[in-house]
């Protein structure tokens, strides 16, 4: 017995070895390649990670321009008097919507009672000049009176129907319809109808006003057909085209306001001696998701744009799915899923222009266009791949 405890020694520490090698087993992590990370679905869903693909967009290069929200010349309309007056009536306000045919203002003025006095009687001038001259028809077939007589009644006829008609111009001219007037119903006062629909951009006057002809009483704008007028410097301008895709802003509207779409439909062909810079008009695109932001632009309103002048599509990824690494970055693409969570590859790629938030990249593996990209949460998966490795690249 007193062999005993010497026997049982190096069955202990057999055991001692055999359970020090099962505890190594069980605390070693499982061996995964260098640049793959693998991240649990309480992780993915913690981290915010979202997938998607390569898009084609075109960064290209560009040309930036200032300029404003502008109207054709056919959309934008000075009321004027074409005769004096006292403003009798004004009902408009600026800003408010006006139908073509409107009445914008009431005019008052002897003097349109006057025209429309002359008007008459040379109306009633020529009726009696048409007897007249039937008169010495008659006479003068019937060798009874003079052919003078009967050519100068002619002649006066010809003469108050030329008066008639200039009358009767001057009064459509102001606004009234010379075939509703007669000597029961005399106008005092004249309407100014609006000549286009559009909104009211200014009143200029006041009721009890007198305005010349010269005077400007209500301006008128048709938003129908808003463009921008963009100003482009000399050593720009050639490489403005036709047809090229332009991105704006409205400073006013605040930078978190996405930029709107335009094409150019229009280059100068001279150059504005001051500033040594060629006018540029462009269409905005009234349709499709920027339709409504279209909508609510103001003619006047100031500009920023940038002209795309590039025409090369490029695979773009969006900012937060590179990993800036210097020349070379890095992006992130699922290899594996399952119910546990999904495997993620790092691949390297070198960036390129930035347009809206998309890079344009050329990665350096062969990768297809339909690959299960990470677009957003690639800082997250680079820090868990770092924490695998020790903190070394």
């Amino acid at each position: 017995m007193k062999y005993f405890p010497f026997l049982l020694l190096p069955f202990l520490v057999a055991c001692d070895k055999k359970t020090e090698g099962t505890t190594d087993k069980r605390a070693a992590p499982p061996p995964r390649a260098p640049n793959e990370v693998f991240l649990s679905k309480a992780q993915l869903q913690a981290a915010g990670i979202e997938l998607g693909t390569f898009t084609r967009r075109d960064p290209g290069t560009e040309v930036q321009a200032t300029g404003q929200i502008d109207v054709p010349p056919s959309h934008k309309v000075s009321i004027t008097a074409v005769m004096g007056g006292y403003v009798q009536q004004l009902p408009v306000l600026p800003g408010q919507h006006v139908m073509q045919g409107s009445v914008l203002a009431t005019l008052r003025n002897p003097d349109y009672i006057k025209l429309q006095q002359d008007y008459l009687q040379s109306q009633a001038r020529i009726v009696f000049l048409k007897q007249e001259t039937a008169r010495q028809q008659i006479l003068n077939d019937e060798d009874v009176g003079a052919r003078r007589k009967l050519q100068q009644a002619a002649s006066e006829l010809r003469t108050e129907q030329a008066a008639a008609g200039s009358l009767a111009a001057q009064l459509r001219l102001i606004g009234l319809k010379p075939e509703r007037i007669s000597a029961t119903n005399i106008q005092s006062s004249v309407p100014l109808i609006a000549p286009i629909g559009g909104f009211v951009k200014a009143v200029l006057v006041n009721p009890g006003q007198f305005v010349n002809p010269q005077d400007v009483l209500i301006e008128l704008v048709d938003r129908s057909d808003l463009h921008l007028e963009l100003k482009v410097f000399e050593r720009d301008i050639a490489k403005v085209k036709v047809g090229q895709d332009i991105l704006f802003r409205v400073p006013a509207q605040g930078a978190s306001a996405q930029p709107l779409p335009a094409t150019v439909f229009l280059v100068g062909k001279s150059f504005d001696d001051d500033g040594r810079t060629v006018p540029v008009h462009a269409h905005l695109h009234e349709t499709g998701p920027d339709a409504a932001a279209t909508i609510a632009l103001l003619p006047g309103q100031y500009v920023s744009a940038r002209i795309l002048t590039g025409r090369t599509p490029q695979r773009t990824l969006p900012e937060d799915a590179l990993v800036p690494g210097g020349e070379v970055s890095y992006g992130y693409y699922q290899i594996k899923t399952d119910g546990k969570g999904s495997t993620f590859r790092r691949f390297s790629l070198r960036p390129g222009a930035t347009d809206q938030g998309q890079v344009a990249v050329r990665p350096l593996d062969k990768l297809s266009d339909t690959t299960h990209l990470v677009i957003k949460g690639a800082y997250f998966l680079d820090a868990e791949r770092s924490k695998g490795q020790g903190g070394d690249e």
